[in-house]
């Protein structure tokens, strides 16, 4: 392996394209997801900018900046809305195994009259402008998701990858293995998927995932996009970083 690059399994090999030359070609995509969901076992918590857009409905969103504090176990999530797409000072909490498995919310402006709400994950107000739950938000469900989807798509074919070095995401050098899949299949979830794995830290701190174009010649569209930026490792959270009663927060 070159210095601070993802590893790729030499069982899988490549050709001069760094397309898997044997066996299925997502071996070797498979192989880094399932080293990086181990490394991120390792890692306690973390604090970071998440960045992200989907396509809800047919539309995709703007972008949206949200402040997260996660711990692993238990899996404790902290957000703060750095907007523009949602109210900046919306704040939310999640502690797994506490308040009835519910999220802790408030939001700003007359809203704010509310106070603090007590809200199921799923619920249609949490899921407004969302994809995914709360529940799921995080680097290492990012990379289980991305690992459970290759996993099953290795039983079908009609799919390259390929692998890019010089990326870079937030000033930090990065490998990115793309995965395309020429032909929609109802197997097939997306028709192209860029993973950024940090080089140091041997995890993925972006995705992009995007559908099939509508017609030839067109960009595929975006259906939606992760992007993990001043990411803080191990900073030693403690349960007063996840309790409404933390004086920085704006819970009244």
């Amino acid at each position: 392996m070159a210095e601070n690059q993802p590893a790729v399994p030499p069982s899988a090999g490549r050709d001069e394209s760094g397309t898997a030359a044997s066996g299925h070609p997502l071996e070797p995509a498979v192989e880094l997801a399932r080293r990086a969901a181990g490394r991120l076992q390792e890692v306690r918590d973390y604090t970071c900018v998440l960045v992200k857009r989907e396509r809800i409905d047919g539309e995709l969103t703007p972008y949206e900046s949200l402040f997260l504090k996660i711990r692993h176990e238990p899996f404790s999530v902290y957000i703060h809305c750095l907007g523009p797409t949602k109210p900046k000072g919306q704040e939310a909490i999640y502690v797994a195994g506490r308040n009835n498995n519910q999220v802790l919310a408030h939001s700003t402006g007359l809203k704010k009259l509310a106070g603090t709400l007590t809200l199921e994950p799923t619920s249609a107000r949490m899921m407004e402008g969302n994809l995914y739950p709360l529940t799921n938000i995080g680097i290492l469900n990012m990379t289980n998701r991305l690992l459970t989807r290759e996993t099953e798509e290795m039983a079908f074919g009609e799919c390259t990858v390929n692998y890019y070095q010089g990326a870079k995401v937030d000033g930090r050098p990065c490998t990115c293995v793309e995965i395309v899949h020429p032909v929609p299949r109802k197997n097939f979830k997306f028709h192209r998927t860029r993973v950024f794995y940090d080089n140091e830290w041997q995890f993925p701190v972006r995705t992009e995932n995007c559908g099939w174009p509508a017609r030839v010649g067109d960009l595929p569209p975006v259906m939606e996009e992760y992007t993990y930026q001043q990411v803080r490792l191990n900073p030693g959270l403690t349960d007063l970083d996840f309790d409404t009663r933390n004086p920085s927060y704006g819970y009244e």
